[in-house]
C-alpha cells in the first residue's frame, strides 16, 4: 500500500475520486487484499452509522438549532454589546459634569453651576435615545409649549431653529435638583447629520450667577444664559464658534433684548 493511503480509500469509499482518478486506483487495489479488506471495513463502519443515525436524521432541525434563530440571537447578542457601550458613554458625560462640579479649587458649586451639569447629565442621557428622545413630539409643539409653560410658570417659547439646519424632535419634562422643587424643562433638536442639541431650560427665581457662562465638557460644549425670567443652559457637540451662533439664535427667540457675549471655561 506504497502508494494507496488512508484519505485515498476514504475517498474512494465515499465516492469523492473523479472517474478518471478512480479508475486508475481500482487498477492498484487489484490483488491487494490488505487494500480490499481496508475498504470492506470502511463500508461496514458507514453502514453501521447510517443505520444507526438514520431515525435522527430523519428528524426536523430542533427549534434551539434553526439557522433563522441562531442569526437573531447572534443579532441581539450585538444590539446588547453595543447598547452597553452607549450606556458606558451615557456614565462617562455624566461622569465628566460631576467632576466638573467637583474639580479642585471650586468651593462649593454655586446654583448656575448645578444648573450646567445637570443639562450636561441629561443631554448625555437623553440624545443616546431613538424611540424615547423626547417625551412629548415636536409636531404637538403647541401642548408642549402649554405643557412646559405651565409646570415652569413661565411663559415659555419654543426656539425654531430650521435656519440653522436643526428640525424639532421636541422635549420633556425633567426634575431640577439644583433648585428647591425645581423643574426643567428639555428641548431637543436634530441636524440633518444626526447630531443632536438640547436647551435645558428652568425659571430663573433663586439661581445666581452670571448672565451668561460657556464651558467645554470635552467634545461638548455647554452655553449658560439667564435673564430675569428663564435659565438656558444649550448642549452639543460643535464647535465653540457654530455653538455660541447656535446659541445667539436660541438666546434671542427666548429675549429679543439682548443674548450676551462670553468666554469658554476649558476643563
Amino acid at each position: 500500500m506504497s502508494q494507496i493511503n488512508r484519505d485515498l480509500l476514504m475517498e474512494y469509499v465515499d465516492g469523492q475520486l473523479d472517474a478518471a482518478t478512480r479508475e486508475a486506483f481500482e487498477a492498484q487495489l487489484a490483488g491487494n487484499a490488505e487494500a480490499e479488506a481496508e475498504i470492506a471495513a470502511l463500508r461496514r463502519q458507514g453502514d453501521a452509522i447510517r443505520t444507526l443515525y438514520a431515525p435522527a436524521g430523519a428528524e426536523a432541525v430542533p427549534r434551539r438549532l434553526d439557522p433563522h434563530r441562531l442569526a437573531l440571537i447572534g443579532q441581539r447578542r450585538r444590539w446588547r454589546t453595543l447598547g452597553r457601550a452607549a450606556m458606558i458613554l451615557i456614565i462617562l458625560g455624566i461622569g465628566v459634569a460631576a467632576g466638573w462640579l467637583l474639580r479642585p479649587g471650586a468651593g462649593a458649586p454655586l446654583v448656575y453651576d448645578r444648573l450646567i451639569a445637570d443639562a450636561v447629565s441629561a443631554h448625555n442621557v437623553y440624545v443616546a435615545e431613538n424611540r424615547h428622545a423626547v417625551e412629548v413630539a415636536g409636531n404637538d409643539s403647541e401642548h408642549l409649549q402649554t405643557w412646559l409653560s405651565n409646570r415652569l410658570e413661565t411663559d415659555l417659547t419654543m426656539p425654531d431653529l430650521s435656519n440653522a439646519g436643526f428640525a424639532f424632535l421636541g422635549g420633556r419634562l425633567l426634575p431640577a435638583p439644583a433648585l428647591s422643587g425645581g423643574r426643567a424643562a428639555q428641548l431637543m433638536y436634530e441636524g440633518a447629520d444626526g447630531a443632536r442639541v438640547t436647551l435645558y431650560i428652568t425659571p430663573a427665581s433663586g439661581v445666581d450667577g452670571p448672565d451668561y457662562e460657556t464651558v467645554r465638557f470635552g467634545p461638548d460644549s455647554a452655553l449658560y444664559w439667564a435673564n430675569a425670567q428663564v435659565t438656558c443652559t444649550i448642549v452639543g457637540a460643535g464647535t465653540p464658534e457654530t455653538m455660541q451662533a447656535l446659541a445667539r439664535n436660541v438666546f434671542s427667540q427666548l429675549s429679543p433684548q439682548g443674548t450676551g457675549t462670553g468666554t469658554y471655561r476649558q476643563l
